[in-house]
C-alpha cells in the first residue's frame, strides 16, 4: 500500500497538484512470505536491494525475511532513477487498520491501493521528523483542503 507523500500524491492528482519527493513509500504487512515476494518483484523488474547501507543479504530466502521481519528493517529498492522503501512501519498504525481505511486509485488501468489521506498526514505528524514537520506545515492549507475535498465539502 502507498504512503508517504507519494501516497498524498495521488489524492493531490485530482486537485492538479503534485508534492516533490525522493522515494516512494510502500507499507508492507509484517509477513515474511509477503515480504519475500516484494523482494522477488523488485529484483525482476531489476532493482537492487538494499537494507541499511549494505546490499540485502544473500541468499534472499525466507531465512532472511523473517529476520528483516522480526526486526522490522527498511529495505529499499534502487533502479531506474526511482528509490522504493519496502516499510513495515507507519508511525502510530497497524497495517490492519490503515488497509481497513485505504482507497484504490486507478493508474494506467492498474489498482493501486493508497493508505488514506488522514492516515498519512497523522503519521507524518508522529514521526516528527523535521522534513515531515517542514513539509507538513509548509503545505498544511492544501493537505486540508484536500480533505475537504476528500470528505466532499467545499
Amino acid at each position: 500500500m502507498v504512503i508517504g507523500v507519494s501516497g498524498i500524491n495521488h489524492y493531490a492528482q485530482t486537485a492538479g497538484l503534485v508534492f516533490t519527493t525522493q522515494d516512494r513509500d510502500l507499507f508492507l504487512p509484517a509477513d515474511p512470505k509477503n515480504e519475500l515476494r516484494a523482494w522477488q518483484s523488485c529484483r525482476g523488474e531489476g532493482f537492487e536491494l538494499w537494507c541499511g547501507d549494505e546490499p540485502l543479504g544473500q541468499p534472499m530466502d525466507r531465512v532472511l525475511a523473517e529476520q528483516v521481519v522480526s526486526r522490522r528493517a527498511l529495505v529499499r529498492a534502487d533502479g531506474h532513477g526511482l528509490l522504493i522503501d519496502l516499510t513495515l512501519v507507519m508511525a502510530g498504525h497497524a497495517f490492519e487498520d490503515i488497509w481497513s481505511r485505504r482507497r484504490v486509485f486507478k493508474v494506467e488501468g492498474v489498482e493501486v491501493p493508497v493508505a488514506s489521506l488522514k492516515d498519512i498526514v497523522s503519521s507524518k505528524a508522529a514521526v516528527g521528523r523535521p522534513k515531515d514537520r517542514l513539509f507538513l506545515a509548509t503545505h498544511e492549507e492544501a493537505l486540508r483542503e484536500l480533505g475537504r475535498r476528500r470528505r466532499g465539502r467545499p
